[in-house]
């Protein structure tokens, strides 16, 4: 099982312009109206859930979710326009769970995982209710018979399996049901500005030689989410999001690919950027890469080392945040790291993990992990997660664990994938705290300390992944786009490339000695089990008296023959 934090969604971000992009929103004293789709989900649950909670096996629980979304998609690479599109699609998703809640169609019995729902299916446009409540009878019958099914080999194969403490937990959590009318959202976008954005924002990169490829997307997007189930839960809400991602891609002269990556996120209109914030984050990029094509590669070390806010935000994400989901305890094919260890000390006394998808944002940074319902219809919630060191619980779907009866909020998925518990937005607190500048004078005296010729700041990140199951190692990578070595008899810093941070979470946890006072965000998007979900960790910089790095693994194609066309001394007749 490898879980995957995507580095490649967090970029820089556009001008500004109500005229160009608008977002509606009724007046303060509008009357939220019901939309037809909820009508039609809750008449068709109504009238499935009368006849098939009388099967055999019985249904004795029944949720319906339609997601409508508004989407545009404007991209371009090296000053042209690669596309510009705008779509809207209609997504209907149906759970049917046979037997009761200690044991039901979902129940995993060893290897198999029975599913709850599928991945749903096309749903039409129109708010035409006859023609809605027919798709929804459709999908309910052929999940019907799939959930109907694996009980009846799930009764089976208890009867020949072993299973674990864990395993034995209720399949669904009994939870208070829910309603929520909220105000329909929408986006009204004028792509035209937006494609001669992309075309000048790419034609920017185009004057550095060592820049390859460069490719800038902007993208918005509007989904409203209508959710009915047979416990009661009636919800309809929505939510904006707006990303400008700015990629560039060059070559070291030993064939090893270079990448920096930076993106922008933000809901509301008035927190576009402008081009000043854009142009400047593509000077840092440029300057970066160009740096990266001629630096040297790093030798696999272990020692002291400084990770900077946004990378101790993906080191936490991986290395605790996927290993405290809480369905991982439950499943015997997992590692369960963490499983046994509540109220144990894992981490330095001095940090504090929550996971609150209630917060929009942290300072001014807006965050993706935000939302208002889950995808099982619970409400976000804040969690302790661990409290001075002291692990206290796990994001919990509606899978129960021995101990936590109830789900938590972190029920959540890509549509079409089967919810189960994730990250939202991991925030790491510490009580230990000096300023940055403290804090590398205390990296360098750990690098005196232990004999070593210099020490690695690790200064920005791509993402990472991890192993969780039990079939691999219990190891973690991290990837690392900006690494600087730190030397102890004051010489400047040297850019190295080739590094990325890998080791096993227990070990690692341990290792943390102080940290700076400056919270920063990292957002993206993390891809396991459930698919692709939007996330956001936090965290201030980080001392470790001990970490490892390997070398990056590298292409063997050298880079073009040929410089860039308008690099081309020859070419051009003596110009640049």
């Amino acid at each position: 099982m490898i879980s995957y934090f995507c580095a490649l969604s967090a970029l820089a971000a556009l001008a500004p312009g109500a005229a160009q992009v608008a977002q509606a929103a009724p007046p303060p004293d509008a009357q939220v109206k019901r939309s037809p789709v909820l009508a039609a989900l809750q008449a068709e649950l109504d009238r499935s859930m009368k006849t098939l909670r009388a099967q055999d096996p019985p249904a004795y629980f029944l949720g319906y979710t339609v997601t409508d979304t508004q989407r545009v998609d404007i991209s371009g690479s090296n000053g042209a326009l690669l596309n510009s599109n705008e779509a809207r699609n209609r997504w209907l998703e149906v759970s049917v769970r046979t037997g009761g809640y200690d044991l039901d169609s979902s129940h995993k019995v060893g290897e198999r995982q029975a599913q709850s729902g599928g991945p749903g299916t096309s749903a039409p446009l129109d708010d035409d209710v006859d023609v809605l409540r027919r798709a929804v009878w459709l999908e309910t019958d052929q999940q019907y018979r799939a959930a109907a099914e694996a009980l009846i080999k799930i009764k089976t194969g208890k009867e020949v399996k072993v299973e674990t403490a864990e395993g034995r937990a209720p399949d669904f959590s009994r939870e208070e049901p829910h309603v929520a009318i909220d105000p329909q959202v929408s986006i009204s976008v004028d792509r035209k500005p937006w494609e001669e954005r992309v075309r000048t924002y790419t034609a920017e990169f185009r004057k550095s030689a060592a820049i390859i490829n460069s490719i800038v997307t902007f993208s918005a997007q509007a989904q409203n989410a209508f959710q009915v189930t047979s416990e009661g839960t009636q919800l309809q809400f929505g939510q904006i999001r707006y990303r400008l991602e700015l990629f560039i891609q060059g070559k070291a002269p030993d064939g090893m690919d270079i990448d920096r990556y930076y993106n922008f996120d933000w809901v509301d209109q008035k927190d576009t950027p402008d081009d000043k914030a854009v142009y400047a984050a593509e000077a840092t990029m440029r300057k970066e890469l160009e740096g990266l094509v001629a630096a040297p590669i790093n030798d696999p070390t272990v020692g002291p080392a400084l990770l900077t806010g946004r990378a101790a935000a993906v080191f936490f994400h991986e290395v605790f945040g996927h290993r405290a989901e809480g369905h991982r305890q439950k499943d015997v094919s997992e590692g369960q790291t963490f499983s046994k260890k509540v109220g144990e000390q894992i981490l330095p006394d001095f940090l504090s993990i929550t996971d609150d998808t209630t917060m929009k944002k942290l300072g001014k940074q807006d965050l993706l992990g935000y939302y208002q319902f889950d995808d099982e219809g619970v409400p976000a919630q804040r969690v302790t997660l661990v409290d001075h060191g002291v692990l206290k619980g796990f994001e919990m779907s509606r899978s129960p664990l021995v101990g936590f009866p109830h789900s938590n909020g972190h029920g959540r998925r890509q549509l079409g994938a089967t919810p189960v518990s994730r990250q939202g937005n991991l925030i790491v607190q510490s009580s230990k705290t000096v300023t940055n500048a403290q804090l590398r004078a205390k990296l360098i005296e750990l690098i005196k300390a232990q004999g070593k010729p210099y020490g690695l700041l690790i200064d920005d990140i791509a993402g990472g992944f991890t192993f969780t199951g039990r079939g691999q190692p219990q190891a973690f990578q991290v990837l690392p786009l900006v690494v600087y070595k730190v030397f102890p008899d004051g010489r400047p810093d040297e850019l190295v490339r080739g590094v990325d941070i890998v080791g096993t979470p227990l070990a690692a946890l341990t290792k943390i000695v102080a940290t700076g006072d400056t919270t920063e965000v990292f957002n993206g998007y993390c891809g396991a089990e459930s698919g692709s979900v939007p996330v956001s960790a936090a965290s201030p910089a980080i001392l470790t008296s001990e970490l490892e790095v390997q070398k990056k693994e590298s292409s063997t194609d050298r880079p073009p023959i040929l410089p860039p066309p308008a690099h081309d001394v020859v070419a051009t007749g003596g110009q640049q």
